[in-house]
C-alpha cells in the first residue's frame, strides 16, 4: 500500500508539473508573439498604433463607461497605462491556457493563436489612427512566431519529463534545465523587443514633435501674475507646468499627426465649408488666453485639474469666414481617432476663451495634449469642450448630441461645477503650534471665483485671502493664516462663491453624470 500509495504521488507530482511546464511555454510563447508584433510595428509603422493599443481602444470603447469611470478612480492619469497592462495580462494568461491544451493537442497552438492575430487585425481595421496593411502583416508575424515558439518550449518540456531508462531523478535534470532556459531566454528576448519597440516609438514621437517649429506671437495675451500675494509650500501654482498638467482621454497611444498634410475642417451648417492647414493656421492673429481646465471625473478635493497658458485662434474667427447658418445652435469638434465633443455654439462665440489653440505654456502642444491643434473653451469640462488632435469642426443643429461621453450617459451640458480644494496641510500633517497657514485653489470655469471661506472645526466661516489671476475664467489660489491654533487634531473644510454671486454645493455627489460636488475636509494635527 505504502508503495502504490508513493506511486500514485508520484504520477499526482509529474501531472503537475507537467500542466505547470505547459503553462509556462504557453505564457512565454505568448509573450514572444506580442513583442516580435510590437517590434515590428515599431518598425513598419511607428507612427501608427500598435496592435496592442487597437485592441485596448476596442475594449475601451466596448466598455467606456464603467471601465473608464473605474480605471480613472484607481490609477488616474495612469489609466491608458493600466488598461493596456490589463490586455497584455490577459493575452498572456490565454496563452498560458493554450499551452496546456496544445500539450495534449498540438494543433491547438497555431490555430489559437492565428485567432488572436485575427482579433488584432479586426482591431486595426476598426481603429481610424492605425495602418490596417501594416498591421496585418504585423500579426499575422506574431502568430508565426508564437507558434513556433510554442511548439520548440513544449517539445523542451516533454523532455524535460520524460521517463529516464536509469537515474531517473539525476537524468531528468539536464532537460529540466534546457527547458528552463528555453523559457527564461524568450521572456528575456521578449522583454528586450519590447524595450525596443517603445523606444522606436519615443525617436517616432519626438521628430514629430520636432516639426513644430516656433510658435508666433500673440496680437493679445491675458497678463499672467509674475507674483502671488503670499508664498506657501505644497500650494499648487497658478500655472500648471506641461508635465505636470492631467492627461485623461480615450487615445490607447497618443496620435503622432504629419502637421504637412494635417487639415483642419469646418463643416456641416455653414454658408461656405473651409479647410485650414498648419502653417494657415498659425499665421492668423493668435490670441493666447489663460483657461483652467477640468475632467469631469475628478473627485472633490482631486488633481485632475490645471490652468495654462493656451495659445491659438479664436473660434469665431474660424467660425465667421464660413457663414454660420440660423439654423446652427451647437458645434461638434471631432479628433483623428472619431472621438467628439458637443459645446453650445453660443459659448463659442460669447466672448469668453474659446480656441482653436497649438501653443501651452509658450511651447508647441505636447503630442500628449493634443498637438498639432485642440479646442478650449473655457467654463466647460473637458468631456464636452475639450478636444485634442481635432479634425474637424462641424456646425450642428439644436437636434445633434453627437458626443463620444454623452451618448453614454454623461450630462449633455457639461459646465464646470464650482470647486475647491485644500492644498497644505497635507492630510494627516503635524504642524507647530502658533500661526498656521492653509492655502489651496478654487475655479468655477467661465464666472470666476469671487470668494473662499475656510472653517476650522465647528467654527464660523471665515474668508480667505484671494491670489492673483489672469483671466477671470481661472481657477485663483487662496490662503487662510490661523491664528494662534490650538494644539490637538483638527479638520478644515472650505466652500468657494462665483462672480455669478453662486455658492458651491455642499451636498456630496459623485462625478457621475454631471461632475463632483460637496466641500473639501482636510485633518490635521498642531503640536
Amino acid at each position: 500500500p505504502a508503495t502504490a500509495a508513493g506511486c500514485d504521488a508520484g504520477a499526482v507530482h509529474a501531472k503537475v508539473r507537467g500542466t505547470l511546464g505547459a503553462a509556462l511555454a504557453g505564457a512565454a510563447a505568448a509573450g514572444a508573439a506580442l513583442a516580435s508584433t510590437e517590434l515590428a510595428g515599431a518598425a513598419l509603422a511607428r507612427r501608427k498604433p500598435t496592435i496592442v493599443a487597437s485592441v485596448a481602444a476596442r475594449v475601451l470603447l466596448a466598455l467606456a463607461g464603467p471601465l473608464r469611470d473605474t480605471a480613472v478612480r484607481l490609477f488616474g492619469t495612469h489609466d491608458k497605462a493600466a488598461l493596456v497592462a490589463g490586455v497584455v495580462l490577459v493575452a498572456l494568461a490565454a496563452g498560458a491556457a493554450i499551452g496546456v491544451v496544445a500539450a495534449r493537442r498540438p494543433v491547438v497552438g497555431p490555430v489559437a493563436l492565428a485567432a488572436f492575430a485575427a482579433i488584432g487585425i479586426l482591431a486595426a481595421r476598426a481603429d481610424p489612427t492605425a495602418a490596417p496593411g501594416r498591421s496585418a502583416a504585423c500579426a499575422v508575424l506574431g502568430a508565426v512566431v508564437g507558434s513556433v515558439v510554442l511548439h520548440l518550449l513544449l517539445r523542451a518540456a516533454r523532455d524535460a519529463d520524460a521517463p529516464a531508462a536509469a537515474g531517473a531523478a539525476g537524468a531528468l535534470q539536464p532537460a529540466r534545465r534546457r527547458f528552463l532556459v528555453g523559457v527564461a531566454s524568450t521572456v528575456a528576448l521578449a522583454a528586450a523587443g519590447a524595450g525596443a519597440a517603445r523606444a522606436l516609438r519615443r525617436l517616432a514621437a519626438r521628430a514629430v514633435a520636432a516639426t513644430a517649429g516656433a510658435l508666433p506671437s500673440p496680437r493679445r495675451a491675458d497678463v499672467v501674475p509674475d507674483r502671488q500675494p503670499f508664498a506657501l509650500d505644497g500650494l499648487t501654482p497658478y500655472v500648471t507646468a506641461n508635465d505636470a498638467f492631467y492627461r485623461i482621454d480615450t487615445a490607447i497611444s497618443v496620435p503622432a499627426i504629419d502637421v504637412t498634410t494635417w487639415r483642419l475642417r469646418v463643416t456641416g451648417l455653414v454658408d461656405r465649408p473651409l479647410s485650414y492647414g498648419y502653417a494657415e493656421l498659425l499665421a492668423r492673429p493668435l490670441d493666447e488666453r489663460v483657461v483652467t481646465l477640468a475632467c469631469v471625473s475628478n473627485d472633490v478635493g482631486g488633481h485632475l485639474v490645471g490652468n495654462a497658458r493656451w495659445l491659438g485662434v479664436p473660434l469665431a474667427d474660424l467660425l465667421g469666414p464660413a457663414g454660420v447658418q440660423a439654423g446652427a445652435t451647437r458645434l461638434v469638434a471631432r479628433a483623428s481617432d472619431d472621438f467628439t465633443v458637443n459645446v453650445p455654439l453660443a459659448a463659442a462665440l460669447d466672448g469668453r476663451a474659446a480656441l482653436v489653440a497649438f501653443g501651452m505654456n509658450g511651447e508647441p502642444l505636447p503630442l500628449a495634449h493634443g498637438y498639432p491643434a485642440r479646442l478650449v473653451v473655457a467654463g466647460y469640462y473637458g468631456y464636452a469642450s475639450a478636444t485634442k488632435w481635432l479634425s474637424s469642426l462641424e456646425l450642428a443643429g439644436p437636434g445633434d448630441t453627437d458626443s463620444f461621453w454623452v451618448s453614454r450617459g454623461w450630462d449633455q451640458d457639461g459646465t464646470i461645477e464650482l470647486q475647491s480644494r485644500i492644498d497644505t496641510p497635507a492630510a494627516g500633517a503635524v504642524v507647530p503650534a502658533g500661526a498656521v497657514r492653509i492655502g489651496g485653489t478654487a475655479w468655477a470655469g467661465a464666472p470666476g471665483v469671487a470668494g473662499v471661506e475656510v472653517r476650522i472645526d465647528d467654527g464660523a466661516w471665515t474668508a480667505a485671502a484671494l491670489g492673483a489671476v489672469g483671466a477671470p475664467h481661472t481657477w485663483v489660489q487662496w490662503v487662510h493664516v490661523w491664528d494662534e491654533a490650538s494644539p490637538g487634531d483638527h479638520v478644515v473644510a472650505v466652500r468657494a462663491t462665483d462672480s455669478a454671486g453662486r455658492a458651491q454645493v455642499e451636498q456630496p455627489s459623485t462625478p457621475e453624470p454631471a461632475g463632483a460636488t460637496g466641500y473639501h475636509y482636510r485633518s490635521f494635527s498642531v503640536a
